[in-house]
């Protein structure tokens, strides 16, 4: 395959790194012919801390894509997400000279009027998400450029990121021998993967649970109404199930040991459900030696549910924030649960009671945001990236 036929999208994440690659075909749509996964160990709650390490995952990931789709991997759209990443809602206005029509350098000068916000410290402007457009009383438009008029607003959604953390994740990327064509908001990247095209307009909410961080947003309008970011996620649950056996059957049980429980019978909703059983094995904390115990999933559902807890009042307190209008769209489309976390059995059921909107999981929860990443070449060029060029990073 050329490269020109092929879009690679990233999804470095604290568990795992995923890479997609994804063919476009004449009518503009994507299929996926690679898929790459590889164990993440230089990342911790979405950051990169070992760029040494986080090389070693990438190059597995896209070495394993490469096979699959039978091509060499040279540039990709690499994901960003994390606490770092806020959001702010801003807006521009500009006059237009004697009625004149709105040319695309109209259109740049009022997104310029906009972007004069105060940017947090150690950030940068990421994306800037047009919402929409006013020329003189005329509201609610989505492309402006042809009309006429005397006076051209716009309402824009602006993402700013941790510069450092954006750079790590560049830098890794050279060092792996990719370049990143764009760095790409994951919870904007995920809704390009699940949602349509009207779902992303009228409004939708997505949680993105993964291994370091649980990242839950409102989008509507192609911007992010609400945000919010937890230290929650996968990790946390592991390291609760460790906790609990520790505590209950004086046995040490290793992570990984506690991944494949909370995989194979890990639960925060047991109403109604068959009681599910694992044997494991671990060290007595008494005499030192091996001994094996058997788990129920009826056990764990307080542990877990306890971490949960955590999650479901990051996402209530992001509906509460939530205009009355978008939550009645959100009741209507339900929440989209994306990333590994998201599998945990039960979590649905559970968030569906708690806050009252019907949960469900996307399709492809684990890939969406690699997908996504990769689909947003589609519509990149309609955004106004903050960094003005990947490429000065240094690889060193």
């Amino acid at each position: 395959m050329s490269k020109s036929e092929l879009i690679v999208g990233l999804d470095i994440g604290t568990t795992k790194i995923c890479c997609v690659v994804g063919e476009t075909s004449d009518d503009g749509t994507m299929n996926i012919v690679g898929v790459g996964e590889s164990p993440s160990t230089g990342l911790r709650k979405g950051v990169v801390v070992n760029i040494e390490q986080t090389v070693q995952s990438i190059r597995k990931a896209v070495e394993e894509a490469e096979r699959m789709a039978n091509c060499e991997i040279r540039s990709v759209y690499a994901g960003i997400a994390g606490s770092h990443i806020k959001g702010t809602n801003s807006h521009g206005a500009i006059p237009l000279k004697d009625g004149k029509e709105v040319d695309a350098r109209d259109i740049e000068r009022v997104i310029e009027a906009a972007k004069a916000v105060a940017i947090p410290s150690g950030s940068e402007v990421i994306h800037i998400l047009p919402q929409e457009y006013i020329v003189d009383d005329q509201l609610g438009i989505s492309d402006p450029v042809g009309m006429s008029g005397y006076r051209l607003e716009a309402h824009v959604h602006i993402v700013t990121g941790a510069i450092t953390s954006a750079q790590n994740i560049i830098r890794s990327c050279k060092r792996s021998n990719l370049e990143v064509s764009d760095i790409v908001l994951e919870a904007l990247a995920s809704s390009k993967a699940i949602l349509t095209d009207e779902e992303r307009e009228i409004g939708v909410a997505i949680v993105d649970l993964g291994g370091g961080t649980s990242d839950i947003a409102v989008l509507s309008l192609n911007g992010i109404v609400c945000k919010s970011s937890v230290k929650m996620a996968g990790n946390k649950m592991n390291a609760a199930i460790v906790r609990y056996v520790r505590s209950t059957y004086n046995v040490l049980i290793g992570d990984s040991t506690a991944d494949r429980v909370k995989r194979e019978i890990g639960t925060v909703w047991t109403e109604g459900q068959p009681e599910k059983t694992v044997e494991v094995k671990g060290r007595n904390l008494v005499t030192g030696l091996p001994q094996k115990i058997t788990l129920s999933s009826y056990e764990l559902e307080m542990p877990l549910r306890i971490e949960v807890e955590r999650i479901i009042t990051a996402l209530q307190s992001v509906m509460e924030q939530t205009p009355p209008e978008l939550v009645a769209d959100i009741e209507k489309n339900g929440l989209l649960m994306t990333g590994g976390g998201a599998m945990l059995d039960g979590l649905d059921k559970l968030i569906t009671s708690r806050v009252r909107i019907r949960a469900h999981l996307a399709e492809n929860p684990i890939e969406a945001v690699a997908i996504g990443t990769g689909k947003s070449f589609e519509y990149l060029g309609k955004l106004y990236d903050g960094f003005v060029s990947y490429t000065n990073y240094s690889s060193r």
